[in-house]
């Protein structure tokens, strides 16, 4: 039987509630996947995949709010700096909003552009673009979410995430079934059911923010800064949004490709892909705990506690993606079938399978350094590491396998995840040997 440490139990007690609550998203995903792959059409699966896929793009290039809150918060929680805290979380907020407000203007080109770029066949087309033309006003929701869920982690209070979007996924499976299956209302359902979930996980989140803010008396002049104050956020974080729109760039030229190949390439991809959603979401439990535990020992300008944070999280880690694999090499043929009844759809998805098996641990690398990464505060590693594995790496692979067809495909996005881990760990092993992480 294996013995806890101390610091493997201060890992489970950040970890658990951030893994179950990450489980919540790709949960999402498999009943948007499982609701419309019993449809008899399978282009209302692909619209989702297509549309589901712009706004991973469109949204998560703006994903810093939450990483780099995130880092930034477990630092100001590592100095004690009840002041800055509260200021951080009210300046991110702020500038969600006029983000979110800014891409419901730009809606028209945003859509046209992303969707011209996926290219899927006219009727996938123009049921993606209805389904983009819904979600488009979840945008200041969404990115408020990221910032409320950044700061909580941060400030290690994992259970606030956790109800926020339990809860909230809930009520978008719940409207799934009821806008889809009931009222039959295909993609289109879907995302109504989404944006009305977007907005309840936000309104819920301020209410749980507000019970857990530290005691402070500074003024609300204080809190809410000076100009510069919201272009630094901005500076630091600058480095990310470049990683983030790679690693989507990435996603979204993989389901484009299997786009080209057919309905039945793309609907089955969709269906594996939203096996790779779950591995990086219960994987990614450990990463946001290294976020916090890295950020706060960085705060607190601890190098001890820096190594046990990284060694803890690596163990835990790798434990997490030895079971994944063992779950896709045993169960995978049902998963599928339980993901759609599509026959063509099913022996499609299970021809591929194997690229499946080998996702576990050629992605866990990857998340565990994004979020030691993340809690150091070392965003330009992360952009440079990721601009080399995507046009250094993933293309040049794409390009020499194209001959290959869809497994070509498959081989590049692993290649993709596996100079991620390469190059990420020789900066990491360059900068402990050199001490330049504080």
């Amino acid at each position: 039987m294996m013995v806890l440490t101390r610091s493997d139990r201060h890992l489970w007690r950040l970890a658990w509630p951030l893994m179950l609550t990450n489980l919540t998203v790709p949960l999402l995903g498999l009943v948007d996947t499982a609701v419309l792959g019993h449809l008899d059409d399978p282009q209302y699966l692909g619209a989702v995949a297509v549309g589901a896929n712009l706004f991973s793009i469109l949204y998560w290039t703006f994903g810093f709010m939450r990483m780099g809150t995130t880092g930034l918060a477990a630092q100001a929680y590592g100095r004690q700096d009840q002041v800055g805290q509260a200021a951080l979380l009210l300046r991110s907020l702020l500038l969600a909003i006029a983000v979110g407000l800014t891409l419901i203007a730009l809606q028209g080109p945003l859509i046209t552009t992303g969707l011209g770029l996926m290219n899927p066949g006219p009727d996938v087309a123009a049921l993606a673009a209805e389904y983009a033309a819904i979600r488009i006003w979840s945008a200041p929701a969404v990115l408020c979410q990221y910032t409320l869920v950044g700061w909580l982690i941060g400030c290690q209070l994992p259970r606030g995430p956790m109800v926020m979007l339990i809860a909230a996924n809930s009520v978008n499976i719940l409207l799934d079934v009821l806008f889809v299956t009931v009222l039959g209302w295909n993609s289109r359902g879907v995302a109504m059911a989404t944006i009305t979930a977007e907005y309840f996980a936000t309104a819920l989140g301020l209410w749980l923010v507000w019970q857990r803010l530290p005691d402070h008396r500074a003024s609300l002049k204080t809190l809410l800064g000076q100009l510069e104050d919201y272009l630094a956020l901005i500076r630091v974080n600058r480095y990310l949004m470049v990683r983030t729109i790679c690693l989507l760039l990435a996603l979204a030229f993989f389901t484009a490709q299997g786009a080209r190949q057919g309905e039945v390439i793309l609907a089955a991809n969709a269906v594996l892909l939203t096996f790779l959603l779950v591995i990086s979401a219960g994987l990614d439990g450990f990463a946001n705990a290294a976020e916090a535990l890295v950020g706060q020992a960085v705060g607190h300008r601890s190098h001890a506690r820096f190594l046990v944070a990284c060694r803890t999280a690596a163990r835990w880690s790798l434990i997490g993606a030895v079971i994944f694999t063992a779950l896709f090499v045993l169960g995978g043929h049902w998963l599928i079938g339980l993901l759609t009844s599509i026959e063509e759809v099913r022996a499609t998805a299970r021809d591929y399978l194997p690229w499946l098996w080998l996702l576990p641990m050629a992605a866990v690398w990857g998340y565990l350094f994004d979020g030691i990464f993340i809690g150091a505060t070392r965003t330009q590693d992360m952009q440079n590491t990721m601009l080399f594995s995507s046009l250094g790496v993933f293309l040049p692979v794409w390009w020499l396998t194209t001959s290959w067809g869809n497994h070509g495909l498959w081989f590049a996005l692993i290649a993709l995840m596996l100079a991620r881990a390469g190059s990420m760990g020789a900066v990491f092993l360059v900068r402990t040997r050199s001490g330049s992480w504080f």
